[in-house]
């Protein structure tokens, strides 16, 4: 088996490797590049980078392209022929790849390889290659909105009690049993004990929300997520009676009914813990968008004075 440079006189031969290799990989959810646009890539590469056929006896069962970046060698196609594979070809084709980048003054070689592609992995992981970075993808189609995930959530469950010492008994024994990863810091005040965790979680709060009201009585989650919205969640002897999200449709589309659910109810919020109403309506609205609220820690901060809860 020999190893040569590639040239511009190869470009049937090379432009039938390509096809072939894009044929055995996991199909892509995009158009992938036309014959024209990989002969223009690879003769650029053939002038500025590495490309590599190997060949036994005359007949080519291999190639490879790479590219020179600061520091590192980038290897973007390594294809055997089904018919070469396991002789060492792949491998053969790296070194010489590597050989040439040392020569250079480089020091790495990175490459990136489909999940999907499973034999491809455990051939580069025998090799040495280990994960350095995460390739994401997502449909433009499917890609949420730009106020989504850029900022703290914090929150804590309030629970109607003056005795913190007893809502900490009640935690201890059951935050384990939902999240051993969880701790919690107890703090008491006027009517009102409250309840933090680290880390913050949405699921956690509210289970432990309908845990302490089954022995306390009511109980509030009040959340800011993701500095942009606000929530709270009211439970009554172990019964969800109101929940409130500043933007309904924040996290995706909701049915008309589903999206007019999570509208604060002034009456059951102001039963149960003695707001006024009409405080808890003109502050507890809802939106389209975060942008057409009070930015939302003034909205949290606001909704918390309502209840009489710290926030």
């Amino acid at each position: 088996m020999t190893i040569r440079d590639a040239t511009p006189a190869d470009k049937e031969l090379l432009l039938t490797l390509v096809d072939e290799f894009e044929s055995e990989l996991p199909p892509l959810p995009y158009a992938d590049d036309t014959p024209e646009e990989d002969w223009e890539r690879i003769e650029k590469r053939i002038r500025e980078g590495v490309v590599l056929i190997a060949e036994e006896e005359g007949d080519a069962v291999g190639f490879t392209e790479a590219e020179f970046a600061k520091g590192h060698v980038f290897v973007v196609d390594l294809y055997v022929r089904e018919r070469a594979r396991q002789q060492g070809i792949g491998a053969a084709l790296l070194d010489r790849v590597a050989e040439v980048a040392r020569d250079r003054g480089l020091t790495h070689m990175e490459l990136h390889v489909e999940e999907r592609n499973t034999d491809a992995v455990r051939f580069y992981e025998r090799l040495g290659f280990h994960n350095a970075a995460k390739v994401m993808r997502v449909a433009l189609d499917e890609l949420g909105p730009a106020e989504r995930g850029a900022g703290e959530s914090i929150g804590a469950v309030h629970v109607q009690s003056d005795d913190p010492d007893a809502v900490e008994r009640v935690v201890g024994q059951y935050l384990p049993r939902v999240s051993r990863a969880t701790s919690f810091a107890v703090e008491g005040g006027r009517g009102w004990t409250a309840v933090r965790l680290e880390p913050f979680s949405l699921d956690v709060l509210r289970k432990l929300g309908n845990e302490l009201s089954f022995r306390f009585g009511v109980t509030i989650v009040l959340t800011l997520e993701q500095d942009a919205v606000v929530r709270f969640v009211v439970h009554d002897q172990g019964r969800m009676v109101d929940e409130y999200l500043s933007v309904p449709e924040f996290y995706g589309p909701l049915p008309p009914g589903d999206a007019l659910a999570l509208r604060a109810n002034p009456t059951v919020v102001a039963r149960l813990t003695g707001a006024d109403a009409s405080r808890v309506r003109a502050v507890a609205r809802t939106a389209d968008a975060p942008s057409q609220l009070p930015p939302a820690r003034e909205l949290y901060e606001q909704v918390a004075d309502v209840m009489g809860l710290a926030p």
